[in-house]
């Protein structure tokens, strides 16, 4: 009886083998269809996707708010309510941002760059000339900044200014408009996931301990928790801190006199989103278009104001936002954004750090369990 059966398990191993194979072989020999249907789903499922993010994303400040309005003594509705006042709190400041943003600094940042791309030429002339005014022997007329210099001249800025760029833009913002049923149905079910956030969690602990063993489902619960915390922190207040530096740069360089002010501070703070490297691109975007519209003694001026502001937010404003949560050397932060850049690009970049934040944390935790297991056992 038991050979009967060791064998009738034999045969139906091999049995899923050999459909498992078929399939994969079917699923490969289809794969135009299938990757046709697949991109169909994620094209229906974007809204939800972004709605998603959107929630992922402002969680932190509507816990926050939330806390707040619990702790409102007077008048009682105010804590009863706590949860839907909060979301609607966050919503309406982040809307606030988003009409700041489109009424007044990305026409600015826009108008800034046509300008910018306009008089290029000019900026360039004027530079060169003065470079040419210089003594000799100063450094800055050696051939190798002369070589770069001249490399400026090649640079055709007007490419990205003209018609048939203007019609993609065009064709961008009617697509984005046909959208707008898109973009409600992601505020919608933003909405609904930071409000029914409690019982979403609390199904998926139920669904996780069903189907996981308790040891499993403690180790997978805790990671969870710990690198949710991380994400969460992380991208949060890396937003928060580029806007902060944003205004700060732009602010700072408008009072020097420095032009396309708001135009650089919103380099500066968008590049601020990526670690390290992000900062130092930055900087080198801004320090040459101040040396090609306003001379020599303001791009100093302008860097070292920048860079002051950066140490700033570097030491003080940075950790205060962040906290302590991502405690990972600057060596591994560099790499880490290294390799996120080269296979995710930008995205890559910047989520490269909390990523391997996790990833450290996960090894710490393995290496100490390990260790104190071989310690028990000696």
């Amino acid at each position: 009886m038991e050979g009967k059966k060791k064998g009738l398990t034999k045969w139906l191993y091999w049995f899923i083998l050999g459909v498992a194979i078929i399939a994969v072989y079917k699923l490969l020999d289809n794969i135009g269809p299938i990757a046709i249907w697949i991109k169909s789903l994620f094209h229906i499922l974007m809204p939800f996707i972004i709605g998603l993010l959107i929630a992922y994303l402002f969680y932190i400040p509507c816990r926050s708010v939330e806390k707040y309005y619990k702790s409102v003594k007077k008048p009682k509705w105010v804590s009863k309510k706590a949860r839907i006042l909060s979301i609607i709190t966050v919503y309406i400041i982040a809307i606030l941002i988003i009409v700041l943003a489109l009424t007044s600094v990305i026409p600015n940042v826009l108008k800034s760059i046509t300008d910018f791309v306009n008089n290029f030429g000019t900026y360039y002339n004027n530079t060169m000339k003065a470079l040419e005014e210089l003594p000799e022997d100063s450094f800055l007329k050696s051939e190798a900044i002369i070589k770069v210099a001249q490399k400026f001249s090649e640079i055709d800025l007007n490419q990205f200014l003209n018609i048939e760029s203007i019609v993609q833009y065009v064709k961008g913002a009617i697509s984005a408009v046909s959208g707008i049923f898109d973009t409600f149905v992601a505020f919608v079910v933003s909405v609904y996931l930071l409000s029914e956030r409690t019982e979403i969690l609390k199904f998926l602990r139920k669904f996780a301990n069903a189907v996981f063993a308790k040891d499993t489902y403690n180790m997978v619960s805790r990671y969870f928790n710990k690198s949710n915390e991380v994400f969460f922190k992380f991208i949060s207040g890396q937003v928060l801190d580029a806007i902060v530096v944003g205004v700060l740069t732009s602010v700072a360089m408008s009072i020097i006199g420095v032009k396309y002010a708001v135009l650089l501070g919103f380099i500066i703070g968008l590049f601020n989103l990526i670690p390290y490297f992000g900062a130092i691109i930055a900087v080198i975007i801004a320090i040459i278009v101040t040396l090609l519209t306003g001379g020599l003694g303001q791009a100093v001026l302008m860097a070292v104001v920048v860079i002051i502001l950066q140490q700033i937010d570097a030491n003080i404003i940075n950790p205060k936002i962040i906290g302590n949560s991502l405690s990972i050397s600057p060596l591994l932060v560099i790499f880490s954004v290294t390799i996120g850049g080269a296979y995710f690009g930008i995205l890559g970049m910047f989520l490269a750090v909390p990523v391997f934040t996790v990833i450290k944390l996960l090894i710490e935790e393995y290496v100490d369990y390990k260790n104190n297991l071989k310690s028990v056992q000696n």
